[in-house]
């Protein structure tokens, strides 16, 4: 309980990420930068390097500003002029820690706004329950809207 106090008190914030199944299989370190009803702002540093299919090389250093909402679908990650967008299941907090299950769907966002929806054969393959499919489906929708419409968090 005091570990998590402090946690709350010095805006450290652990991020999880988990499989549908429940099983974490990433996490990393960040500072809240912003708290607004339903939306956190984590900022994170990169503590490792990172070699990424499609974002390349991120050298360990790299500062992500992360934005998450407790009442949506998905996530949304900025690195420097590019975006990366996470479908998952809406994510829960507790002060200190924050956890959120993936559900394999990603977009990224590139500087001039062009996107491409990834690992759609993924999330066809595991077979989701349909209710999870269905606000996944809908997740996409929205954030391409927000995409096409430079709408927060885009427009920054």
């Amino acid at each position: 309980m005091a570990e998590s106090k402090r946690a709350r008190d010095d805006g450290r914030v652990l991020v999880r990420v988990c499989k549908f199944d429940g099983q974490e299989y990433r996490r990393w370190p960040a500072r809240l930068a912003k708290r607004d009803g339903p939306l956190i702002v984590l900022d994170a540093v990169f503590v490792e390097e990172v070699q990424h299919d499609l974002l390349g090389h991120i050298p360990a250093g790299t500062i992500s500003k992360e934005y998450y909402w407790l009442d949506r679908w998905y996530n949304v990650f900025r690195f420097s002029d590019r975006f990366y967008c996470n479908v998952n299941k809406p994510p829960a907090f507790d002060g200190s820690v924050l956890t959120y299950v993936d559900l394999d769907i990603d977009v990224l966002v590139e500087a001039d706004f062009s996107y491409r929806v990834l690992d759609l054969e993924d999330f066809e393959a595991n077979q989701y329950p349909a209710e999870i499919q269905d606000n996944a489906r809908r997740a996409v929708a929205e954030l391409l809207t927000l995409v096409e419409t430079r709408s927060f968090p885009f427009d920054e």
